[in-house]
């Protein structure tokens, strides 16, 4: 039988009747006009001897050279032993973007928990409230595109990456599992789609602003954020080392950070001063029942944001001026300027000094020095606040 016998001419003036008809193409192709004149490409072809049918959608909106295309693909498919429907079938058997987040990203055991609880996090915040109900093989590049865009449009160029990289290993996950057939992130080229962050040092308080700021800070109503803000100028830690922190971790008056979450690849010893205590006293008494000393406000087996000492500081006014990273900057003039041990200063910072025999001795010797320094930088603080 004769192929591609319809013309675009014939497709668009086919007329309905008083009964359903076929313009056929040839090789199973054929035109369904129904009699309200709605106009559907179909393809006929048997599987074991038994008729079936499949439909490659509306016409115009799939042109005649369109459903050619997928004629062809479909009789290929047949030719290898398979099933044109398989595909589709496995479509709607398979799983949301939801559904495939959570059990990929729990199933990851080769990475941190705080990096899998932030793979987490950005999908769910950024992609779960408009795709998590839709099946992962229905997501399309457009889809992720209109919605990271929005987050590249905030400035968040450095996140918008990272979120593209942790759903593409979602979506290449799904396609080995038999759930989608590509993945769409990959097809998201960050250099061209997202723009440039400028690299900056992380804004830091001068010392003589360090009064304003702590006056402003106790205005503050959002109690976590504040006790947490306080934290980071009392202990010298890096953002994110706070917001992991576990009660598990805290040993008396001395906090032990696993080499797993620090920068450098071995724990670290934070002596705790009067003061910090206190404020662990005091989330403690709140009771969220966590393993995390910061806990996040929607889930108490996440921790907080990673952005909430910094939004905390953008509502105060300091925008641009201070960053909740700024208090290792803050410390570290404050240190230096009263003449306190450099090595002492570093090893606080947890900066690796180039004589690594030299860093383990350091690091026992100067702990004391360190919990003198840290308790009277804690009471400068307090001191700066009245």
């Amino acid at each position: 039988m004769p192929t591609n016998t319809l013309t675009d001419a014939r497709c668009n003036g086919a007329k309905p009747s008083a009964r359903p008809y076929k313009a056929f193409d040839g090789g199973g192709l054929y035109l369904y006009v129904s009699s309200t004149g709605a106009k559907t490409w179909r393809l006929a072809y048997r599987i074991g001897g038994k008729p079936k049918t499949m439909s490659f959608g509306p016409y115009p909106d799939v042109s005649l050279a369109e459903a050619r295309v997928q004629r062809d693909q479909a009789k290929a498919n047949l030719r290898s032993g398979g099933d044109p429907m398989a595909p589709r079938r496995a479509v709607r058997k398979g799983k949301t973007l939801a559904e495939a987040s959570v059990e990929y990203w729990s199933g990851r055991k080769d990475v941190s928990e705080s990096y899998r609880s932030n793979a987490m996090r950005g999908i769910e915040m950024h992609l779960i409230p408009e795709l998590g109900s839709r099946n992962i093989a229905t997501i399309t590049r457009d889809d992720l595109l209109a919605i990271l865009n929005r987050v590249d449009a905030a400035g968040r160029h450095v996140y918008v990456r990272k979120i593209r990289m942790w759903v593409g290993q979602v979506f290449e996950w799904a396609v080995e599992q038999g759930c989608a057939t590509i993945n769409p992130a990959a097809l998201i080229r960050p250099e061209k789609a997202f723009g440039r962050a400028k690299v900056e040092s992380f804004a830091a308080l001068e010392l003589r602003d360090v009064p304003a700021f702590m006056e402003r800070l106790a205005m503050e109503c959002e109690l976590q954020s504040v006790i947490a803000c306080r934290m980071l100028a009392y202990t010298w830690v890096r953002t994110n080392e706070l917001r992991m922190m576990e009660w598990t971790e805290v040993d008396g008056d001395t906090w032990i950070i696993p080499r797993g979450k620090m920068k450098r690849a071995r724990d670290h010893m934070v002596p705790l001063p009067r003061q910090a205590i206190a404020l662990l006293d005091e989330m403690r008494a709140r009771g969220s029942g966590s393993k995390y000393v910061f806990p996040s406000d929607q889930r108490a087996d996440r921790p907080m944001s990673e952005n909430a000492v910094l939004y905390l500081i953008g509502r105060m006014g300091y925008k641009g001026r201070m960053t909740g990273h700024g208090w290792r900057s803050v410390a570290s003039t404050w240190a230096n300027e009263r003449g306190f041990n450099a090595d002492a200063i570093e090893m606080q910072l947890s900066h690796v000094p180039k004589d690594r025999i030299r860093a383990v001795y350091n690091r026992a010797k100067y702990l004391e020095e360190r919990r003198a320094m840290l308790q009277a930088h804690a009471d400068w603080i307090d001191s700066a606040a009245k």
